[in-house]
């Protein structure tokens, strides 16, 4: 027994219902679409925005109630469409709005706000059976078709004493999805057919909650409703849902560089849903977000999007996705990978999914000038970043006075946990002794702990994220005389193998030679060109030194004269003077030797661009 406050309600509800099937015609229904809701509710299941409800708005009664019944037809918010025929026999019914009435459980606990009408809600008291046949569920453009869905079915008003409802499937067997709860206690009618092709609900007394089952993949289903004009049922699509983001760890390569991220449908590749990075941020970003009513296979891929300046393969990327329900659905954690075969969602999952792009270490070194340019106009650099012996980037510049052009070496991809140190050469017959330099460097990824060189030459061992920029800035010293050295020395002959192929090994003879220039623009004073050298340990020379004066080009200006220029030391200590070489050689390879001291006169010439130069070459044997 109802009690009476309710009972008049409901009756009161009913014939307002009643009234608003005046307005109702025969004919074709209007495409319709379902609506979801737009809260949990209080006793609503976590995964309430998974169920998108039929709405019923336009229904007419006296199509539904003919021999052909009323063709239904639902756009889905996937883009499929759902066709089905519904007919009508027994007692009156019409669409009705959520909830139903205020002690219903759909409205008030759980699913609120709900558009539309998804109610099939009787309008007199007696039986009602609703049969739709025919379902049909066409896929949108792309997707070649559906070969599973979940058809919900659900108490969409308060089964109570003697009402009943009954759920009959050609699809998969009911299974238990959800519960609405009731206002108020914990009562639920009584419910039987799990498992089976018939699901019924048996009212009980008092304020009830509601089930919520589903059948997987039917093309038709009979429902019976057994009530005093106050009982209603409601129908559901369940969605899954998918949101694909991406997420940048450290930095971009290039500010340029964008990524798209797309789901798409595995069979035939159409993209479903699509989203880019944007800005100089790191995410996440817009996602791509995929709510779909049938089992599709998907593939989550990304890709640079246009305009980039660097390859998707500059960074390593990985796949984590998580899942809001309970579900057994597979989910990547940490794939490494730019396109996952994600397979099919389950109905009712809320999947969240992440790319996480990390840029592989990435390396510039630049040149740069600093007060009055270059020493001289044809003045050159080469930077190079090197991995051991290895030059991986390169770059010689070009331009005169102030202007740098080609000044940056490529952006070089390198690995993670290597070192690489930064460079530079003169080119040519430029002199890096006319240059102080100093080298300063910033990496893009703020966070890194990579410690960054500060002096040229330093040396940096890069984490995956960094972006490593370095500037090496050369600042011409005072137009002074700057003398150079270079020591050479080749084999003339040795006591096994003569003059043919020798080797430098004791006894050897070799060509001992020191290269002298004036990388400066000025001129060095008359006379006052002074070489004392150390002779290594292993080296002996006396009087078969036989010392040669090569004029290099362009010519350093000086004269030389063996007899007078040239002289030696055996002191343990390196004379300061040529006055302070006083050892006259006794021997053709005198061990006593230490020192020879070179004052070849007349003034060196300063450089124009090419240093002036000369070499003084003489023999001697090694020990």
């Amino acid at each position: 027994m109802l009690d009476m406050s309710r009972g008049l309600f409901r009756q009161f509800a009913a014939l307002l219902l009643a009234f608003l099937m005046l307005g109702l015609g025969a004919g074709r229904a209007e495409a319709a679409s379902c609506f979801y809701a737009t809260s949990q509710g209080s006793t609503g299941p976590t995964n309430w925005n998974s169920y998108c409800w039929l709405d019923f708005s336009g229904y007419n009664d006296t199509a539904a109630r003919s021999g052909a019944g009323q063709a239904m037809s639902y756009t889905l918010p996937d883009g499929t469409v759902m066709t089905f025929t519904l007919n009508i026999s027994g007692a009156g019914i019409t669409g009705a709005a959520s909830p139903s009435w205020s002690g219903s459980a759909v409205g008030n606990t759980a699913f609120l706000g709900i558009g539309g009408r998804p109610i099939l809600y009787q309008t007199a008291a007696g039986t009602t059976t609703a049969t739709i046949t025919n379902i049909v569920l066409t896929p949108p453009a792309g997707v070649s078709q559906i070969t599973s869905y979940m058809f919900v079915a659900a108490d969409g008003e308060s089964s109570n004493d003697g009402e009943s409802l009954g759920f009959t499937t050609n699809g998969g067997n009911w299974v238990a999805l959800d519960n609405a709860g009731p206002i108020s206690g914990s009562t639920y009618p009584t419910s039987a057919g799990l498992g089976t092709n018939t699901f019924s609900v048996t009212g009980v007394p008092g304020t009830v909650g509601a089930n919520i089952v589903g059948s997987s993949t039917p093309t038709s289903l009979t429902t019976t409703i057994v009530g005093g004009g106050l009982q209603g049922v409601m129908f559901a699509v369940r969605f899954a849902s998918i949101r694909l983001n991406l997420q940048i760890n450290g930095a971009r390569a290039a500010s340029a560089d964008q990524f798209a991220f797309n789901i798409n449908a595995t069979s035939g590749g159409a993209t479903l849903a699509s989203g880019t990075s944007s800005g100089t941020g790191n995410g996440p970003f817009t996602a791509a977000t995929l709510t779909t009513a049938s089992a599709l296979p998907l593939t989550l891929t990304q890709a640079m999007a246009s305009g980039s300046v660097n390859p998707l393969t500059d960074y390593r990327s990985s796949l984590t996705c998580t899942n809001s329900v309970s579900s057994s659905t597979p989910l990547p954690s940490g794939a490494i990978t730019t396109n996952y075969s994600f397979g099919a969602l389950q109905f009712g999952d809320l999947v969240t999914c992440t790319f996480t792009n990390t840029v592989f270490p990435h390396m510039r070194l630049t040149k740069a000038l600093g007060t009055g340019g270059r020493r001289f106009s044809t003045d050159q650099f080469v930077m190079n970043i090197n991995q051991g012996s290895t030059t991986v980037g390169t770059t010689t510049t070009t331009g005169t006075s102030a202007t740098v052009n080609n000044a940056s070496t490529p952006q070089v991809m390198g690995s993670a946990g290597t070192a690489y140190t930064f460079t530079e050469l003169g080119a040519g017959t430029t002199s890096l002794t006319q240059y102080t330099s100093a080298m300063t460097c910033t990496n893009a990824f703020t966070g890194s702990s990579t410690t960054l060189p500060t002096t040229v030459g330093g040396t940096v061992t890069p984490q995956m994220g960094d972006v490593i920029s370095c500037t090496i800035t050369n600042t011409r010293r005072a137009t002074n005389a700057t003398l150079t050295l270079v020591k050479t020395s080749s084999v003339l002959s040795d006591p096994v193998n003569g003059a043919t192929n020798p080797k430098m090994i004791p006894g050897s003879i070799v060509q001992y030679s020191i290269l002298v220039s004036n990388t400066g623009p000025t001129a060095v004073d008359s006379n006052t060109v002074l070489l004392i050298d150390s002779l290594p340990s292993q080296m002996r020379v006396g009087t078969a030194a036989t010392p040669t004066f090569t004029q290099g080009s362009p010519t350093s200006g000086l004269t030389f004269n063996a007899t007078n220029d040239i002289r030696y030391s055996n002191a343990s200590t390196a004379p300061t003077t040529y006055a302070g070489c006083t050892y006259t050689p006794v021997s053709a390879y005198d061990a006593a030797v230490k020192f020879i001291c070179v004052n070849p006169k007349g003034t060196m010439a300063g450089s124009s661009g090419t240093p002036p130069s000369f070499t003084i070459s003489f023999r001697a044997q090694m020990q």
